[in-house]
Order: structure tokens, then C-alpha cells, then sequence
């Protein structure tokens, strides 16, 4: 499978510790299997950070997926457990008690599914803040066109991936 990585740099060795913490699946690195959405992603960061943008690509060996040999969590589609992960793992420091299941100390090596883009951010915002209920929350993201995501937060999880090539945008 190929998956592409938005950036201003070409990236030529993974390092997760510079992964930002606070993201929908917890710190990690993020690739999706759309190359435009990649390619969006790749002119944002350039244009916040300078640099040029960067399509990073690179074959994910996932026969692990369907091993044991790896911690993996998918979510098929947006829903009520998906969207208090996405909304644990972006709020973990304000969460007084965190009761949800996270990714926050990467208990996952891989998360996939989909994006919480800037849509869907108004919809947690009210949910987080008990203005709409999750019933409201779940049938307002059937509307919403979301893309794809695949995290990796370990080392041993990145080590499924493989650079093979990159291209300026």
C-alpha cells in the first residue's frame, strides 16, 4: 500500500520525537492513502513554516495489519468511540480524569481512520462543551466528507514503512 506525508522537508528518516503531541490519534506520524490531500497538507505546512512542499512517499508493508504481531486500532467510519478518541487525545491536558480510550502513552502502535478536519471542529467544540449530545454529534458527522489517516507511534510500527520516492508540489 502507498501512503503520502504532507510536509516542507524531505523527510529521510522518521523521527517521532519530532512528532507533534495533541493530534486525533495521539503524537505520532501521519500519511493517508490520498495524495491530494497530502499535497494540501504539503502547501499549508510550507506556507506556516517556509520550506517547500514535500510529498513524502512511502510503501507500508500491512500484511501487519491483519497480524498480531502489533497493538492496532482502525475506525472504520466516524462514531461516538471515534470522535471521544479524537477528542481525548486532542484535550488530554485539560481532561481531569481521562476515561476514554486514547492514545496518549501510544498504546497503539497504529491508529487509522478518519480525519477530524476543521468541519468537524465546531461539532466537538459543542459536544465537548455539552451543547449537543453524542447522538447529534454522531448523525451530524454522517454529513461531513471526511479523508483518511494512518498514524504510526512507535518505532517498531514505523519500521513497516518504507520511503520510495518524494515529490515537490
Amino acid at each position: 500500500m502507498i501512503l503520502y506525508h504532507g510536509s516542507n522537508v524531505s523527510i529521510q528518516q522518521i523521527d517521532l520525537g519530532k512528532c507533534k503531541p495533541n493530534k486525533d490519534f495521539g503524537k505520532g506520524f501521519y500519511l493517508t492513502t490520498i495524495k491530494e490531500q497530502a499535497q494540501r497538507m504539503a502547501a499549508r505546512v510550507a506556507r506556516m513554516f517556509g520550506g517547500s512542499a514535500i510529498i513524502n512517499i512511502y510503501e507500508f508493508d500491512e500484511s501487519v495489519l491483519k497480524s498480531n504481531s502489533i497493538n492496532i486500532r482502525k475506525f472504520e467510519k466516524p462514531s461516538e468511540e471515534w470522535a471521544r478518541f479524537v477528542i481525548t487525545n486532542r484535550n488530554y491536558k485539560r481532561i481531569q480524569q481521562i476515561q476514554e480510550d486514547n492514545n496518549i502513552d501510544n498504546r497503539y502502535d497504529i491508529v487509522i481512520g478518519p480525519i477530524a478536519n476543521d468541519d468537524l471542529a465546531l461539532l466537538f467544540r459543542q459536544f465537548s462543551d455539552g451543547l449537543i449530545s453524542v447522538e447529534t454529534l454522531v448523525k451530524e458527522m454522517e454529513f461531513k466528507k471526511l479523508t483518511d489517516q494512518y498514524s504510526f507511534h512507535t518505532q517498531e510500527s514505523i519500521s513497516y514503512l518504507k520511503k520510495i520516492g518524494e515529490e515537490h508540489v
